[in-house]
This record gives C-alpha cells, structure tokens and sequence, in this order.
C-alpha cells in the first residue's frame, strides 16, 4: 500500500481545512440546513483523504466516453449507448474488474497508470432520458477535484449544457472545457468561430474564461491499416490536453486543487445558508411590521373607542339631567302653600312625579345603553376580524424555497396557524345576544353599586327610576314629616330649599355614578378584549424576535467562516509560488486504488 505523507505547512493547512469544515458543519446543522447540504459537507470532508477526483461531464452524445477511452489510450468504457443504460461510471486504478453498487454507479478498477493517483467519474448526459441520472450527477459534481466538461462540435454549448455548468460553477469547482469531434469541422475557421462562441458563453456565465482544448478522441484512438496511431493521436490534439493536465495535476497541483474543492463546496453551502437566511429575516421583519402594525391599531383601536364613548354617555347624561332640572320644575311648583293638602297625597304625588318629570327617560336610557353595549360588542368584533385577517395573510407568505425553508417555516406556519385558530374560535364562539346581555348585566350592576340602589332592578332605566323615586321620596317625606310635626306653614321655604338641595345632590350622584360605572366598565371590558388579543398573539411575536436573534447570531457566525475559508484560500493558492513545499508523494494519506 503507497500512502503519502504531509509534513510541514501543508500538512496544517490540511488540519486547519478540516478543523473549518468541521466547524461549519456544526454550524450549519445548528441553523437548520438541509440534511443533503450536510450529507454533501461530509462527503467533501471524507474526499480530503480520498485519491483526486476528476469529473467527466457534458451532453449525451459529446463523446465523453470515447474521450475517457481516447485520455487512458484504452478501451475501458463501452461507448455509443444509449441513456437509458447509460450509468455514473468510478474508474480506479487496479486490476480489471467491475461491480454494480446500491444506487446503480458502476466502479471499474483499470491497470492504467493515470489512475495510479486520480480516480476518474465518467457521468451521463446532462440531457439525460432518466432524471436520476442528473441527480446522481449532481451528487457527484461537489465532490470533483477538477471538472473537465465535454461538449462536441456538431452541438456546441447547448442551453442544457449551459445551465449545467452554471451550476458546477455554483460549487466553485475549476472547469476546463474540451470541444471534442473537432474531426468534423472542415477548417480552421470553423474550429476558430466555435472557440469563440465557447469562449464568449462560458465567459458570460462564469465570469472569466475557462481553458479550452479542441480534441479528437475518434483520431486518438484511431487505428487500422494505412493509419499511423502516433502521428493520428498528435493530430488529435490529446497530448496538448495531456501536457496540461500533467502540469496542473502535479504534486503540488492536486494538492491545491484537492484543498480548494471542499472549500468550494463550504463556499457554496454558506452562500446559500446566508440566502436562505435573509429570506427569512425578510420575512421575519415584514411579521414585526405586521405585529407592530397590530400593535398601532390597538392602540388606535383604544383611542377611537375612549373618543366614540364620550358623546355616548353624555346623551346619557343630557337624559338625567333634563330628567333633573323637570324635577326641579316640579318641585317648584309642587311644593306650594296652595297645594300643601296635595301634598299629605303621597300617590297623587308620586303619580305626577311619574308623568311629568320621569316620563320616558327610563326606556331613552335603557336604549341609549343597549346601543353602547351594541357599539362595544360590534367593535370588539370587527376587531378580532381585523386580526384574522391580518394573520391569514402573514401565513400566506412564505419563508423561502421548501427545501431550504425547513423548521423555520414549519414553526412559523404552525404558530401562526394557532394564532389564526384562537383568533377564529373567538369569532366562531361569538353570540351578539348572549355577550350583550352578559355586558348589559355587569354595566347594570355596577351602577347599582354606585348608586347604591337595593338590587333587583333589571335595567338601567329602572335604576335610574329608582334612584329617582327614591329621591322624590325624600324630598315629599321630609316635607311631610316637617309639616306633620307641627312646625307650621312658615318653615316649608325653608324646607323646600333643603329638599330641592337634596334632590340636586341624588341626581348629580346619579349622573356621575352611571357614567362613572358605564367608564369603569367600559375600560375593564376595553382592556380585557385587547388583552386576549395581545395574549393570542404573544407566542408568535416571541419567535419572531427569538428568531431574528439566532439569525443575525448565526449570520455573523457564517461570515466569520467566510473569512477564515478566504484566509486558507489565499494561503493554500500560494503553495504554488513555494516550489519548497512540492512533494514527491501524493499530497494526502490515500491508499491505491481506494474506493470511493
């Protein structure tokens, strides 16, 4: 077994490289990443002790078996078939053999002395019939070391091989694209405009230039009678490629290039962590504005209603007292020398006291406060209806991409969806009648209370009747009472001011004590309607603000991982100026012919 030591600075920058990937890993497993970014992370930090990886992609059809073939100047690959058989092909170094793994790659051992230290992948089409056959190839595309991208001169850089190196690019993997078939071409010029038109694609899609070799794996190979093989395969353009990869994948060369790959692959994973993250803040910070814009519009919400209810309770309170000042009519004019024997008629009295002065405020208060009970119970539930909205159109917004999205989104549905469902039982348990009838109770007892009236009266009306009754009763008893004990006509001036007085005093007590229960009541139901609000949205406005801090936490923590990832890049892409640190071993413990 051939295993290569590393010694000195590249030995730590391959400790420092694991102990960063290691960290990310962690790190994106804190965050929530998806379990295949993981899978992907793990695999990138197992390649490190793996042989160097070089990936075949391109079209089905571009010739990349032929090529593969034509680059180990052997027949090791079958060619020409078709793509429902085709399969994700590992060639090693080693005696012929060949097996059929559990997901369907064939793993072919070759005594080729290129496979000596570098393992090729010969991939299907990235126009492939199967679309497992994408899959596979995308799974093996993070791992590659170095990606040599073939397409064929007869379909030059099509729109699927576009987009596929769009996304080996994504993984910040070194592409070197081979233009195969360039047998087919009839001049130079032909082979120059299609250089270009590669060139000038690959440039826009990867922002620089890749290196391009024009080959011919048919003339590479090609043999028979009056066919020189040498002077065929230098025609081919294969010892140009063949120059290139022997420079490039030197010691030093497949060193740096198999420690900037996993680097690539944790540039990607951060990249995308820190998107899906963003998206997320986004969203979390259109759910603050959403919460603080509820937040606005209960406080409004409390200022329209303490504004509504004052002309309210002062109809209430024009009622009483013009109910008042009749009284003080009445009294006036009642309480005469001239009718003084009216007045040892307490019924005639009390019946006159009736018509004139109580008349129908009883039935105008008990309408004007079943409105205001109305009007609150109508406003509480347009509220509560505002809210329903407001959260159903907060859970029709999304965190992002399913697959990124994770539990994040899975417990911002699940939150707002309790949110939406207390909100909604509110709605679904509302009876008009009964919350009414239970608000006109508590209103009604609480005026009792002020007003001490002896309970019973099952109205506001009939308590302010009661009041009022009962403060006529006072006034004509302590008038009778004065004039029965004798103390003669004289005094009854005297007397009516007193009483008058005392019935001023009871009907002022009265007003103040209704509007004074009506507020206090009013403030209590108020108060306790938006706090079953704020109540039923208090659980999700602690995961928003929970949430913004483990982002912004796990931001700064992936940026430092950024920075740390670009100092050992830099470091790892100097091992090429230091001819010092050239190594006549593989530059990682690996065992020939290693397996995947």
């Amino acid at each position: 077994m051939k295993t290569g030591v590393i010694s000195g600075p590249p030995a730590e920058l391959l400790v420092a490289e694991r102990e960063l990937l290691g960290d990310l890993r962690e790190l994106l497993a804190t965050a929530g990443s998806p379990e295949e970014n993981l899978a992907v992370l793990r695999q990138a930090i197992v390649d490190l002790d793996q042989l160097f990886l070089l990936v075949v992609v391109g079209e089905f059809n571009a010739g990349k078996s032929a090529f593969v073939n034509a680059l180990l100047d052997a027949e090791v690959l079958e060619e020409g078939v078709t793509p429902t058989t085709a399969a994700i092909t590992v060639l090693s170094h080693g005696p012929a053999s060949r097996r059929v793994d559990p997901d369907g790659v064939v793993e072919l051992t070759f005594p080729a002395e290129a496979l000596r230290e570098v393992r090729v992948v010969d991939t299907p089409g990235t126009n492939a019939i199967l679309r497992h056959h994408e899959r596979l190839t995308r799974e093996f595309v993070p791992r590659s070391d170095l990606v040599l991208f073939v397409t064929s001169t007869d379909r030059p850089f099509t729109e699927s091989e576009r987009a596929f190196l769009e996304q080996i690019r994504a993984w910040g993997k070194k592409i070197v694209v081979i233009l195969n078939k360039v047998d087919l071409l009839r001049s130079s010029d032909e082979l120059a405009t299609q250089r270009r038109f590669i060139e000038e694609h690959a440039a826009s899609l990867l922002g620089f230039v890749p290196q391009i070799f024009a080959v011919s794996a048919r003339l590479a190979r090609a043999s028979g009678d009056g066919v020189d093989p040498a002077a065929s395969r230098l025609q081919s353009g294969l010892p140009e490629l063949e120059a290139f990869l022997a420079r490039t994948l030197d010691d030093v060369g497949r060193l740096q290039l198999k420690l900037l790959s996993p680097l690539g692959v944790g540039d990607r994973l951060v990249a995308e962590q820190r998107a899906a993250a963003a998206a997320r803040l986004g969203v979390l910070r259109d759910d603050l504005r959403a919460s603080e814009q509820i937040d606005r519009q209960l406080q409004l919400y409390r200022d329209d209603m303490q504004r509504d209810l004052e002309p309210r309770l002062a109809e209430l309170e024009n009622v009483i007292r013009a109910m008042g000042e009749r009284g003080q009519v009445f009294f006036d004019e009642t309480l005469r020398i001239g009718r003084i024997f009216d007045l040892f008629n307490a019924d005639r009295v009390r019946g006159e006291f009736e018509r004139q002065v109580v008349a129908d405020a009883p039935e105008q208060i008990d309408r004007l406060a079943q409105d205001l009970i109305d009007w609150m119970v109508d406003q509480d539930l347009r509220l509560w209806r505002s809210v329903v909205d407001q959260v159903d159109r907060r859970g029709r917004e999304s965190a992002g991409g399913a697959r990124l999205a994770g539990s994040f989104e899975y417990d911002r549905r699940s939150l707002l969806q309790s949110v939406g469902r207390a909100a909604r039982d509110v709605l679904q348990r509302h009876n008009h009648r009964q919350e009414a009838e239970e608000l006109g109770g508590s209103v009604r007892d609480a005026v009792t209370r002020a007003t001490a009236v002896e309970a019973g009266a099952v109205t506001l009306g009939a308590v302010t009747l009661a009041v009022f009754s009962s403060a006529a009763a006072d006034v004509t008893g302590l008038l009778f009472a004065s004039l029965a004990a004798g103390f003669g006509f004289f005094i009854l001036p005297m007397k009516k001011r007193q009483a008058l007085e005392r019935f001023r005093e009871r009907t002022d007590e009265l007003r103040e004590g209704l509007t004074a229960a009506l507020r206090t009541e009013f403030d209590r139901e108020l108060n306790g309607s938006l706090g079953r609000i704020k109540d039923a949205l208090a659980p999700y406005d602690r995961f928003v603000r929970a949430e913004q801090e483990r982002l912004g936490e796990t931001d700064l923590a992936l940026q430092g991982v950024q920075e740390r990832a670009r100092r050992l890049r830099a470091e790892i892409e100097g091992l090429v100026e230091r001819p010092e640190q050239r190594l006549g071993e593989p530059p990682l413990a690996v065992a020939e012919g290693e397996s995947r």
